[in-house]
C-alpha cells in the first residue's frame, strides 16, 4: 500500500468516526410514554399545521375508535392561525365550564362533563413552524414550554411537545426542530412525538409521495395522515401498522406512512 493510499485510509476512518459522533450527538428523550392507562381526554394546542385536512384530532379520533375499540376518547384543537405557544393562554383552555364542557355524539346528542371530571388529561403543544429554531424567537419557545407545562400540570393533565416537520425545501430544519424539541421534553419531563423525523424517513423511503401542499410547509392529506399515525402510536402505545382507515388515501399509501409511523416512534423512544 503505498502512503498515499495510507493517508486516505486514515482520512476516510477519520470522516467516519466524526458522521458517527455527530449521529450519536444527537439529544435522547428521556421520557418514553405517558405512564398509566391510555389517556381519555385529549387537547391539542397550536397553528394551521394542525387544522389543515379537517384538523389532525378528527384522524387520531378515527385511529382510537379503530385500534381500541371500547376505549372512551374524546379529544379537542385550539388552533390560531400562524401562532407560536407564545400566542395561546392555556390557563384559559382549563377554566372550568369552558373548553371541553360538553361534547357531541351519535345524532347530535349533547354529552357534558361531568362535575369534578378533567377537562383534560393530556395537551399535546406545538410552536411555530419555525420558532424553536429561529434565532428571534427561540427563547420565547423555551420559556412558554416551561410556562405551559407548569400550567398543564397545574390543571392535573400531563404535557406533550409535537415535534414539527422541515419545510420542503429546508431538510436540515430536520434535525434542529428534533434536538430543540427534544430537549424542551427532557426539560419539562414531556413526552415528545416525533412527526418531523417520520416525515423525513417518509420522504427517504418514498420521495415520490408528497407530504406537503403547493407552499412546501403545510401538511397535505399524506402528511396529516402521518402525523396523524405518529401521534397515536406515541399516546397510546399501539401499532398504528394494520389500520383499516386510510383517510381515502388507498390501502397501500396508508400501509406505508402506518409502517414509517411505527418505525419513527419504536427508534426514536426505544420502545
Amino acid at each position: 500500500m503505498s502512503l498515499r493510499q495510507s493517508i486516505l485510509g486514515i482520512a476516510a476512518v477519520v470522516a467516519l468516526s466524526v458522521t458517527t459522533t455527530a449521529a450519536l450527538a444527537q439529544t435522547k428523550p428521556a421520557i418514553k410514554d405517558l405512564g398509566g392507562a391510555a389517556p381519555a381526554s385529549v387537547i391539542f394546542i397550536g397553528n394551521s399545521f394542525f387544522y389543515y385536512n379537517n384538523s389532525m384530532h378528527g384522524h387520531v379520533t378515527r385511529f382510537v375508535s379503530e385500534g381500541m375499540k371500547g376505549h372512551k376518547y374524546r379529544n379537542t384543537s385550539v388552533t390560531i392561525s400562524g401562532s407560536g405557544l407564545d400566542w395561546h393562554n392555556v390557563e384559559a383552555y382549563f377554566a372550568p365550564n369552558g373548553i371541553g364542557k360538553y361534547s357531541f355524539v351519535g345524532d347530535n346528542e349533547v354529552v357534558m362533563n361531568p362535575p369534578g371530571q378533567k377537562l383534560f388529561e393530556v395537551a399535546v403543544m406545538m410552536d411555530c413552524s419555525q420558532c424553536p429554531v429561529n434565532p428571534t424567537l427561540s427563547k420565547a419557545f423555551t420559556e412558554y414550554t416551561k410556562k405551559h407545562s407548569a400550567t398543564v400540570r397545574k390543571h392535573g393533565a400531563q404535557p406533550v411537545f409535537f415535534m414539527s416537520w422541515a419545510y420542503q425545501d429546508k431538510p436540515e430544519m430536520t434535525e434542529q426542530l428534533a434536538e430543540a424539541y427534544t430537549k424542551a421534553g427532557n426539560a419539562n419531563k414531556a413526552l415528545v412525538i416525533p412527526a418531523g423525523l417520520a416525515f423525513a424517513n417518509s420522504i427517504k423511503a418514498k420521495p415520490d409521495l408528497n407530504l406537503y401542499v403547493a407552499d412546501k410547509r403545510h401538511p397535505s392529506l399524506a402528511g396529516t395522515y402521518l402525523a396523524t399515525a405518529v401521534t397515536y402510536s406515541t399516546l397510546f402505545g399501539k401499532p398504528a401498522n394494520g389500520m383499516k382507515y386510510d383517510a381515502g388515501l388507498g390501502a397501500e399509501t396508508a400501509a406505508h406512512l402506518q409502517k414509517v409511523a411505527d418505525d419513527t416512534v419504536k427508534s426514536y423512544l426505544g420502545r
